[in-house]
């Protein structure tokens, strides 16, 4: 099992699920636009990383 992998899946589903919350709230208008900025840059910066773990990541053998 390489954890490595695992943690970038996580941080990458994560991410997904913050860009999701950030954009219906924007839809929506029901929170505070600061917040939503907050949970999109968090969300973003979960995602990107997740994606480079998993991309970087050799398998093992």
């Amino acid at each position: 099992m390489n954890v490595k992998r695992t943690f970038g899946t996580v941080l990458t589903i994560l991410g997904i699920i913050g860009l999701i919350y950030a954009g219906w709230g924007f839809v929506q208008h029901s929170q505070q636009t600061r917040g939503l900025i907050v949970y999109g840059v968090i969300g973003l910066i979960f995602f990107v990383s997740g994606i480079g773990l998993v991309k970087n990541t050799k398998d093992e053998v």
